[in-house]
């Protein structure tokens, strides 16, 4: 066939190193740029395939999101602008990992199981997240060769250039749904969600200048040049001061929601005045994470619990304000805040999901519900609303003998929806909706805060010469391999008040990642501690623990 000598010819411009393996994860292709050439060119080959499989559009992202400036990554986006397929996901490592004489071969084998027809028209979508300003150098010539591998197999392609990852999925949905969703343009995206926004902050009363004020952490990557772009869309309602927007500093380098979280400290080069909301991106700007400090100066981190807590109250609140029987469930994971989990269940009378960890999970398990909202702690989260809850809130809205109390809820409701991008976990989306909440409660972001307080915790990593002993359940919470680790565990938790602790293999390297919490700082880190020389003893620990 014509294509495969044009694959062959293309792929030798675009060969792979001998003896390289990498993994497609929930985050694609993530690792040094200079090993990510033939990655790239296979994945546009694989793009177009999964084009052709599904008849639709589908969108490669070129991103490494918090990563350091040096690496760089790629991931698909599916027509619904989901992530990828498990199936296909062990497609892209079989093709990237393929030696250079064995790709037609493993090509083949793709197009074999899935019964592709070749003939089907295909067409991929491509998208940027490196900043003009601040770039990964590697970005232009690795998109190039995702190109080639589209037109390799003869699919079309359409570069939109810089946005960031939820603005690729948010548009790849339009794109398939013929405009359903909304229009397929960073410009249509802005309109969609600013438009929402206004709307419900029209339910706020006597907002201040102060009240109105957020101050925003960049992370010298694209979502800083995006939500400078869509300012003059949200019409003063919300007054942004910008830093770390790109113009000097390197991505992400102590800046971004990764490093706020981890350090549980303000970034670099931002002004924060006590008591008021600061927020930062990651790289991409599928990551947020909020935090101030108080009047003596204290650092406080309002994470993706949080997060969670507060988006999950206010629908309920308007779910009972409207009369609308949906049933709305929190999905988190093993690392959820104790202390978030007892309010939701105790308090709200909110269910609960655990899931294991990964976004595709999280997202997998909301999409159960009437309404779901999933938020890792990290700050990476969406809400979703099932077809049918979408249209019991749309017909209330529109129903003329609907009373004003259940009206003002339903329309509230409905401007929820279109605040939010319920493709993936984004930034800009989920701030506006953050700030639209506090406004019409009239809550300060130290009243957020105070909904519940953390239970003092710590993360260590433990390596090991084979993270593969150690196997788990229960959503990762509890070990089930080796012998004796969670008897262990248990024993340890025992010793302390308001305790849990669990462990879990890392995805990507021989580490065990433990995970304690307590009732005091003191108390957490001993267990942590204690948990981690279990595994160290029971799992074949290597070297010395270390902080996560």
């Amino acid at each position: 066939m014509a294509e495969f000598q044009e694959v062959s010819k293309q792929s030798g411009l675009h060969p792979k190193p001998a003896g390289l393996v990498l993994q497609y994860g929930t985050a694609g292709f993530r690792t040094n740029a200079k090993d990510l050439d033939h990655v790239m060119f296979r994945m546009g080959l694989l793009a177009t395939l999964r084009s052709k499989k599904t008849k639709a559009t589908i969108g490669v992202m070129v991103t490494a999101s918090h990563n350091p400036e040096e690496d760089n990554g790629v991931k698909l986006v599916d027509p619904m602008g989901e992530m990828v397929t498990p199936t296909w996901e062990g497609y892209a490592t079989q093709l990237a990992n393929a030696e250079q004489e064995d790709l037609l071969t493993a090509l083949k084998d793709v197009i074999e199981k899935e019964d592709i027809n070749m003939s089907q028209e295909a067409n991929v979508h491509f998208y940027q997240t490196f900043s003009i300003i601040n770039s990964r150098h590697s970005s232009a010539s690795l998109s190039q060769a995702v190109l080639d591998g589209v037109s390799a197999l003869g699919g079309k392609s359409k570069d939109y250039g810089l946005v960031t990852t939820p603005q690729l999925h948010y548009m790849v949905c339009c794109q398939n749904t013929q405009g359903k969703y909304g229009e397929a343009t960073v410009e249509g995206y802005y309109k969609k969600l600013c438009q929402a926004f206004i709307q419900l902050t029209k339910n706020a009363s006597n907002c201040t200048d102060d009240q109105k004020h957020l101050t925003v952490d960049g992370a010298n990557g694209i979502g800083a040049l995006k939500v400078r772009e869509m300012e003059s869309h949200l019409k003063k309602e919300l007054h942004i001061s910008l830093f770390n927007d790109g113009s000097k500093g390197k991505l992400n380098h102590q800046c971004g929601a990764d490093f706020v979280k981890v350090q549980q400290k303000a970034p670099t080069g931002i002004e924060m005045n006590p008591g008021e909301r600061c927020c930062s991106y990651d790289g991409d700007a599928d990551r947020i994470i909020y935090y101030y400090s108080d009047s003596k100066g204290q650092f406080h981190l309002l994470d993706g619990d949080k997060i969670a807590t507060l988006i999950s109250t206010f629908l309920k609140e308007l779910l009972t304000q409207a009369g609308l029987d949906l049933q709305i469930a929190v999905v988190q994971t093993a690392y959820a805040n104790g202390s978030s989990t007892r309010y939701l269940e105790d308090t709200m009378k909110v269910i609960v999901r655990c899931t294991k960890t990964g976004v595709k999970h999280l997202h997998h398990a909301a999409q159960e519900f009437d309404i779901g909202v999933y938020f890792e702690a990290n700050g990476h989260g969406t809400v979703l609303f099932s077809k049918a809850a979408q249209e019991k809130i749309q017909q209330l809205a529109e129903n003329t003998g609907t009373d004003d109390e259940r009206k003002r809820a339903a329309l509230l409701l409905q401007n929820t929806v279109n605040v939010i991008n319920q493709t993936v976990g984004d930034a800009i989306s989920d701030m506006l909706l953050i700030e639209a909440i506090l406004a019409i409660k009239s809550m300060t972001v130290q009243q957020w805060d105070a909904i519940y307080s953390d239970l003092p915790n710590r993360q260590l990593k433990v390596k090991v010469s084979d993270r593969r002993v150690i196997d788990t359940t229960d959503a990762e919470r509890r070990a089930v391999s080796p012998d004796g680790l969670q008897e262990a565990i248990d024993g340890l938790v025992k010793k302390y008040r308001q305790a849990r602790s669990f462990v879990r293999p890392s995805g990507t390297e021989d580490v065990v990642r433990v995970y304690a919490e307590a009732e005091t700082q003191e108390s957490a880190d001993d267990l942590a501690h204690e948990v981690s020389l279990a595994v160290y003893r029971l799992a074949g620990g290597r070297h010395k623990v270390t902080q996560n």
